[in-house]
């Protein structure tokens, strides 16, 4: 971490790797069409900012009920972490300490009644992405890495 990484404010925030019966990753594609990151146009797993007295973990339930509409008890353990300067839409720079979890659906129905309005201005559109897809697509998808975090923890 830099010098001025360090005096940016924390966000924890948890990650969904929601996976299809067939292996197939759920990303969300992002448009920002004004503000500070206008012209933003990006592939990124649903997920958000840990709440006051929340876990990772009680995050990742909450973020993946609130952004897909999937219900889930239990995450497991985080299989990655990534931690770098992010800008919010709103301007602000932060430290973004992300922890990754696999989620496993049966159903790829997605309901978008628990969006925010930010949300919902901001997120233009959903995919589900094979590996191959993935590992070939030359649309930008944040994390880079996600092929390799899914091969690492053997769903891929």
């Amino acid at each position: 971490m830099t010098p001025e990484a360090a005096s940016l404010r924390r966000r924890p925030s948890a990650r969904l790797l929601v996976l299809d019966p067939d292996l197939n990753l759920l990303l969300f594609r992002f448009v920002h069409k004004d503000g500070p990151m206008a012209g933003a146009d990006f592939w990124a797993t649903p997920g958000g900012g840990v709440e006051p007295g929340e876990s990772f973990a009680e995050a990742a339930i909450r973020e993946l009920r609130e952004e897909t509409g999937i219900v889930a008890s239990d995450v497991g353990e985080s299989i990655a972490t990534r931690d770098f300067e992010l800008l919010l839409p709103d301007g602000e720079r932060v430290w973004a300490q992300e922890r990754f979890f696999v989620v496993r659906t049966a159903d790829r129905a997605l309901t978008r009644d628990d969006w925010t309005a930010l949300e919902r201005q901001v997120m233009a559109d959903h995919r589900w992405w094979s590996a191959d897809e993935l590992a070939t697509t030359t649309a930008t998808v944040w994390p880079e890495d996600l092929p390799g975090m899914l091969r690492t923890a053997g769903y891929w």
